[in-house]
């Protein structure tokens, strides 16, 4: 495969590269170079991640040294699953099943836990090192990657350590390639920065994918906060969510309940943008194979089948699709998708051990 051509197929799909010029060089200059990402253990695996598993899976296609680093005590200065460490590497663990039943081949994806890398003097050294070329308020202005306010730091000092966490995980794994939705933004451009500053002798490189709109959409969020915010903060703040009821659709989720979930959802008409069930065609479904089979009757237009986005986005923004007709073929479309990941949480025991242990669990923001 040329270079562009290599390029272009990690382009699909997501919101920015940066840069562009540095990922074709370091491409071309080294055979398998060093990425990640930075997860979370922090409940059941919802679809909003599929986004960033197509691209994962992309970059292990091009022979990119892909790492998943499970943020085991990132999540617990983050306070998620009640911060209990015991429950959260156990979710960990969830999580590598996870995306074996989405097709990630596990056994060339290096996982890695923040225990391994914090075990070490070396680690904590460059902890030091980063957190000395940061200032406090640029520290607060990054605390968004946690999808959390400076304010929450004034209660618990523990959260201003994440961030310079986060930049040190990059440099101690010698991370060239950094994934992460949007809202890991400030801190790849903060390592970026630290970068310069502390000589390592290379800069991050930062693929952002976007983020899927949780089902509840923009009925869950005040109209005047909505008015002040731009289009990346409202992404952020509405994205699929575990901790909010019915937000969310799970990997595992039965048909019925995935049919429910999709009735119940946001999904405005002749309307694109914020719109939930539109992204999940847009980013998660529509691929070179795929098909939607619209199945309305006549007096509607009769049965469709949709081949592209693009014809998708035509039809919904000109009115000749309805919105519970999306939602219908969406869902049974979802169902299908999902298919091969319900079925392993069905049949791998150890898999379904996991999974019950993870729903024990109570989910905290």
């Amino acid at each position: 495969m040329e270079i562009e051509e290599v390029i272009k197929k990690i382009e699909r799909n997501t919101v920015e590269i940066i840069t562009r010029e540095e990922l074709k060089q370091l491409l071309m200059t080294e055979k398998n170079p060093r990425g990640y990402i930075g997860v979370e253990p922090s409940g059941l695996f919802h679809i909003g991640w599929i986004v960033w598993v197509k691209k994962l899976k992309d970059l292990m296609d091009i022979g990119v040294k892909m790492h998943l680093l499970e943020a085991t005590w990132h999540a617990q200065i983050n306070d998620k699953l009640e911060g209990d460490i015991e429950r959260i590497r156990m979710c960990g663990k969830y999580f590598e099943y996870a995306l074996k039943a989405l097709g990630v081949d596990t056994d060339k994806l290096i996982f890695v836990t923040a225990d391994e890398f914090m075990d070490t003097l070396d680690y904590w050294s460059m902890v030091f090192k980063v957190s000395k070329n940061l200032t406090l308020a640029r520290v607060k202005r990054a605390m968004t990657i946690m999808g959390r306010k400076a304010s929450e730091a004034e209660l618990d000092f523990s959260k201003m350590l994440y961030p310079s966490l986060q930049v040190t995980d990059i440099f101690y794994g010698e991370f060239k390639i950094c994934l992460g939705g949007t809202d890991q933004r400030r801190a790849h451009i903060l390592a970026r920065e630290v970068a310069e500053k502390i000589n390592v002798g290379w800069k991050p490189i930062a693929i952002h994918t976007p983020l899927i709109p949780g089902l509840t959409g923009l009925q869950r969020m005040n109209p005047e906060d909505i008015a002040k915010m731009d289009t990346m903060e409202i992404s952020i703040e509405a994205k699929m969510s575990k901790s909010k009821p019915g937000d969310a659709i799970f990997i595992h989720d039965t048909p019925d309940e995935i049919r429910k979930k999709i009735r119940n959802a946001y999904c405005p008409p002749k309307t694109l943008e914020h719109n939930p069930i539109i992204a999940i065609n847009k980013y998660i479904l529509f691929d070179e194979q795929f098909v939607l089979h619209i199945d309305r009757p006549e007096k509607y237009g009769g049965p469709i089948d949709i081949t592209s986005f693009d014809d998708l986005a035509k039809l919904y923004t000109t009115g000749k699709l309805h919105p519970l007709d999306l939602k219908i073929a969406t869902a049974e479309a979802l169902i299908k998708f999902l298919e091969p990941a319900r079925k392993m949480f069905e049949t791998d025991k150890k898999a379904r051990e996991y999974l019950e242990a993870v729903k024990q669990a109570r989910v905290t923001r």
